[in-house]
């Protein structure tokens, strides 16, 4: 069971030790050669504040690690235990035990945040059962750190039950001299609780996918349509099997305009986050799928008006400035840079990152992320009207038409004002220079908007 600290540290000084498990010793071997100090080094705490709320936020494991905490109360009432649940990295993204034993675990950086990887810590119950993929115990002096010897680690990998991916390693740590024999079937039970309850939230989502976008479905006459997972199964079609059970072309789909081996054109629309599809196809005498060019209105209207997909929406302040944003950006941005742009520095990349979930059910495919981005043709009033004034020789009056007024007047969006005032500011300066002499006079002491 525990490791003498005389064989550990003959070993790791390049020394034979016999005793020493084989699969601790492989790892052993893998933090040399990483280049670990095994003495005074402690691993990095890699994600700052904001990085590991966002890093919890957006993690799969979110809603389940309360489920986690409490069907193994019982193992960690006593002092002196802690509960780990880390990301599919190494990152400790929860620790769960009494105050005394959190701070001292703090000491050897047993906190959020920090990365408990191979690379980073060498042999622990999070690192080495990331390297073997499976369920591992490392007692004691078997650790690679020295830091970390005081303590015996039980840990077990949770993946993701329909793709198989892995998620997190959820981790049970007590002193060395507490070693609880019932920890490897008390988190094994646990990973089958939480891969049970991810399973159950993977099919809700579904149906609740299913049934939202029913109406859309339907209004897409002419066409045909299919729901498809990530793995590209086909969950529903309409009307049945006008695809094979399973798309033959590389997973996930991409969103967007999707050629299939024999030829069909199909189009491509991510559903939900966890990466259901909408594919439609237009039927023989419909014509190809087309991809027409998104639309967007916003000068002199307090309620933006959107064309997309043969539909009109208003959209709310919010949703317009984020389109507005997006499209003064057509690289790309992060969410980080899209909260400062409409809300200002003190703004959450959450609350963003909500809005644009929302605004996906309107944009569907066009709404790209990674960075967000609009893709494919986009055609905006305030873009038509900069590039008017970029262009020498463009009349002053189809200029004066095309400003129907200030773009989304009221909006306090950072980026928006940017745009809006620079819009009105050069505007204001062509008149001047072009203008007639009582056109010039109104324009001279407009304020600005």
């Amino acid at each position: 069971m525990a490791q003498r600290p005389d064989a550990r540290e003959r070993a790791l000084s390049g020394g034979t030790a016999s005793g020493v498990r084989d699969p601790i010793r492989a790892s052993w071997s893998r933090a040399r050669r990483h280049g670990l100090p095994p003495d005074a080094y402690l691993p990095p705490v890699s994600l700052d504040d904001d990085e590991l709320a966002r890093s919890r936020e957006e993690h799969p494991l979110t809603g389940i690690w309360p489920l986690l905490r409490r069907s193994l109360s019982g193992l960690t009432a006593d002092p002196g235990r802690l509960l780990f649940l880390s990301d599919a990295r190494g990152h400790l993204l929860w620790v769960q035990g009494d105050r005394p034993t959190l701070r001292s675990a703090e000491r050897v950086h047993l906190l959020p945040g920090a990365l408990w990887s191979e690379a980073a810590a060498g042999t622990s119950g999070v690192g080495t059962a990331l390297a073997t993929g499976r369920p591992f115990q490392v007692f004691g002096a078997e650790h690679f750190l020295s830091a970390a010897t005081a303590y015996t680690c039980t840990a077990t990998p949770i993946h993701d039950p329909a793709s198989g991916e892995l998620l997190g390693i959820l981790d049970f740590t007590c002193p060395e001299r507490h070693w609880q024999p019932l920890a490897v079937p008390l988190l094994d039970t646990a990973r089958r609780l939480a891969q049970s309850e991810l399973e159950t939230v993977r099919l809700r989502e579904e149906m609740r996918v299913r049934t939202r976008y029913v109406e859309r479905i339907a209004r897409r006459l002419g066409t045909r349509s299919a729901i498809v997972d990530p793995r590209g199964r086909v969950l529903r079609a309409d009307p049945p099997g006008w695809l094979p059970q399973r798309l033959p072309v590389p997973l996930p789909p991409a969103e967007g305009p999707l050629v299939l081996p024999g030829g069909q054109l199909l189009l491509v629309e991510r559903l939900a986050a966890g990466g259901l599809f909408l594919v439609i196809a237009e039927d023989g005498a419909a014509g190809p799928v087309t991809t027409a060019p998104l639309r967007f209105q916003a000068l002199g209207l307090r309620r933006a008006r959107l064309h997309i997909a043969g539909a009109d929406h208003e959209l709310t302040r919010r949703h317009a400035e984020i389109v507005t944003t997006l499209l003064s950006e057509p690289g790309g941005m992060t969410a980080r840079a899209i909260t400062d742009a409409v809300y200002g520095p003190t703004g959450r990349p959450a609350t963003v990152r909500a809005e644009l979930a929302r605004l996906r059910a309107i944009l569907g495919h066009r709404l790209g992320s990674d960075p967000y981005r609009l893709t494919g043709d986009c055609e905006a009033d305030f873009l038509d009207l900069d590039r008017a004034l970029a262009t020498p020789g463009t009349p002053l009056d189809t200029l004066l038409d095309r400003y129907r007024g200030p773009l989304l007047p009221g909006s306090t969006a950072p980026r928006v004002r940017e745009l809006r005032e620079a819009l009105h500011e050069r505007l204001r300066r062509r008149v001047l220079d072009t203008a007639d002499p009582d056109t010039a006079l109104r324009w001279s002491t407009a304020p600005q908007p």
